[in-house]
């Protein structure tokens, strides 16, 4: 099988490629990737030199670019990984979040539907739904996304149905909670406090702090998305949680904690516009037609989490450099943060 696969080299992206690339050894695999500020090829060190990978740097919303990849590589399966993805941003800039999450899967949706895919796979979000104080969302829930960035996702998810509907082009679709684990860009929560507190600095938090978040190992979620891949039912959706639901005040005083530092290092700053206060995903359905159910607890991946970024200094020093490190220079000082 021929399988392409955008956005490789971002976080969930290459811990997919690499999980991916061991249970089908003998898939070709072709990663498309602009390589953002958030894309690092160092996260797929060692895979390049398999046979069966390639790697094409390029923008899925450009029409042309993409053409001429779906016209050399004839994809038989897409799996798209591409996308801004960081909340902040969105509210600052959501131009670029437009652009790559909704133009683009319309280029690759176009293009698998001339090519013939005989799979399209996207990969979306928790964030769709919105905000839920009791219960949880399944996967037949109203969306309600509260951000540029959830309701740019929420647009890819209902153009990736539209074209099952209308032309019949044989797509899935998952929906994933928080993710957290290695190779993931110091701006999400987990990382950003790793690294904040390794370094004796302060730890930004939103608000009281209250926000429930549901955590997911990002393994689990790359079996969940295989399964899925090859045992999901075609047009339909599938939600993957970690059945872990925690304030993000609480796993912040865990990984201080855990890494033996203060909790002096904890500051609250002024919430985020339309921050979302409760998310919850029921796994129903992927348990009944899949079997699929996570089996990393929360105490166990957060400490192959923070072991990770304790052993990959040098990745860590990388990726606070350039844009990163400007980007939250100005958007920490807007939060009355002086300190980063």
């Amino acid at each position: 099988m021929r399988v392409l696969i955008t956005g490789g080299c971002g976080f969930i992206g290459s811990n997919f490629i690499r999980y991916f690339n061991s249970k089908h050894p003998y898939y070709k695999i072709l990663n498309v990737d602009k390589l953002t500020y958030a894309g690092n090829l160092e996260n797929l060190k060692g895979i390049e030199r398999k046979g069966n990978y390639h790697f094409v740097r390029a923008d899925i919303s450009s029409a042309s670019v993409m053409r001429r990849i779906f016209d050399k590589f004839r994809p038989d399966a897409v799996i798209n990984f591409a996308a801004e993805t960081h909340v902040d941003r969105s509210i600052l800039s959501p131009a670029p979040f437009i652009k790559t999450n909704v133009v683009g899967v319309g280029v690759l949706l176009n293009l698998s539907l001339k090519y013939h895919v005989k799979k399209f796979l996207q990969i979306s979000t928790d964030e769709v739904y919105g905000s839920i104080l009791h219960g949880s969302f399944r996967e037949d829930s109203p969306l309600d996304p509260s951000s540029p960035y959830a309701a740019s996702k929420a647009a890819a998810d209902m153009l990736v149905i539209s074209y099952y509907k209308t032309h019949g082009l044989p797509v899935l679709i998952t929906r994933s909670s928080n993710n957290y684990g290695p190779y993931q860009f110091p701006e999400k929560l987990i990382p950003l406090v790793i690294l904040n507190a390794m370094n004796n600095k302060k730890v930004p938090v939103y608000g009281d702090g209250m926000n429930i978040r549901d955590w997911l190992y990002v393994e689990d979620n790359c079996e969940a998305i295989d399964l899925v891949f090859h045992e999901g039912k075609i047009g339909e959706i599938y939600n993957i949680g970690g059945e872990n639901e925690l304030t993000n005040l609480y796993v912040v005083k865990y990984i201080i904690k855990l890494l033996g530092k203060s909790e002096s290092l904890i500051t609250f700053v002024k919430d985020r516009p339309g921050h979302d206060r409760r998310y919850s995903l029921s796994l129903s359905k992927i348990r009944r037609q899949i079997g699929w159910h996570p089996k990393v607890s929360f105490e166990t991946g957060l400490k192959r989490t923070i072991e990770w970024y304790r052993k990959n200094q040098r990745w860590l020093k990388n990726a606070q450099s350039g844009e990163y490190r400007n980007f939250y220079k100005q958007y920490y000082s807007k939060l009355g943060l002086k300190e980063f």
